[in-house]
């Protein structure tokens, strides 16, 4: 097993900064990435195993039955994740690849070696080369020997989009497109369907999905020096049929006043602290957003109820 981790050293998110602006922001809202903590992770892996929520397993079925086709479409070249998390997607197309090298990108080292190593261990031939950093901050991968004249081949499955809006989602697509120099981008949609369907995939019945952004008050109070009653907070999650999205929320049950990192915030009854949105693409709108980015779709790949697409997209000129 051959791995290797590159540690751009991205800064620390400053959270109190954070906290600050999204206090202040209408409606009140912290980026999603901060749901990601230690138990924020575990508890999302527990989310992907609810009956209610099909996104994750019906992804990776279809990258095991279409990976080959996948693999014929993307050409040779070496394959970039953006976001590796626990690296569950990427194998099929490793192996139909057969690429000797793989490269990960995540801002957590620990994430980041650990699925690597575990990468490493299901494709012992190649190379696995981990950078530790901010992917929408880096303007060109660092230098390394093993990628000097390789063709790159971008991987950003599980509609990671989704948590993006508007501009902010061009704006990730563009700077893939600027790492990627001129290759490829697999890119993982999930699409619009019954409101009931995703209401419940994201609030599930099992209350994993809820515990999920109840761990982030938890996080801020262990964190900031704060004093939220968990409690006073319900989770809220519905279908926003304008904006094609689901939008998660934490809703105040009663007037009351918090404190975060010395600073008092005061929630009214029912007011909404939005704790994140997921985007839903149909295939036009996907269309739409990727050539706003200056891509172009050149194939796409669903499962048989046409609720998750692969788009594979190529540089608009």
């Amino acid at each position: 097993m051959n791995v290797e981790l590159l540690d751009l050293h991205p800064a620390p998110a400053d959270l109190e900064q954070l906290v600050r602006e999204g206090m202040t922001a209408i409606p009140r809202q912290l980026p999603a990435w901060l749901l990601y903590d230690s138990e924020g992770s575990r508890l999302f892996a527990a989310i992907c195993e609810q009956p209610e929520y099909s996104l994750t397993r019906t992804e990776i079925a279809l990258l095991s039955q279409q990976a080959e086709a996948i693999s014929a479409s993307l050409g040779s070249g070496v394959l970039v994740e953006f976001g590796i998390g626990n690296a569950r997607k990427v194998s099929p197309l490793l192996k139909a690849l057969n690429s000797d090298l793989f490269v990960g990108l995540d801002i957590s080292r620990t994430a980041l070696r650990d699925a690597l190593e575990g990468l490493g261990r299901e494709h012992p031939q190649s190379t696995m080369l981990g950078i530790c950093c901010d992917h929408s901050q880096l303007t060109d991968l660092p230098h390394h020997p093993l990628l000097d004249g390789q063709r790159r081949i971008g991987f950003f499955p599980g509609s990671s989009l989704g948590n993006f809006s508007g501009d902010k989602a061009v704006a990730l697509l563009q700077r893939f497109r600027q790492l990627l120099k001129g290759g490829p981008l697999l890119l993982g949609l999930d699409q619009p369907r019954t409101p009931t369907l995703l209401e419940a995939a994201y609030n599930d019945a099992a209350g994993v999905s809820a515990a999920f952004a109840q761990n982030l008050l938890k996080r801020l109070n262990r964190e900031l020096q704060g004093d939220i009653d968990v409690s006073r907070f319900e989770y809220r999650v519905r279908w926003q049929s304008s904006q094609s999205r689901i939008e998660m929320a934490l809703v105040s049950t009663c007037s009351q006043t918090i404190t975060l990192a010395g600073q008092r915030w005061h929630f009214d009854a029912d007011e909404a602290w939005i704790t994140e949105h997921s985007v839903k693409y149909s295939p036009t709108a996907a269309e739409e957003l990727a050539l706003r980015a200056g891509w172009r779709i050149q194939q796409r790949w669903h499962d048989e109820n046409d609720h998750v697409s692969l788009h594979l997209l190529l540089p608009a000129n």
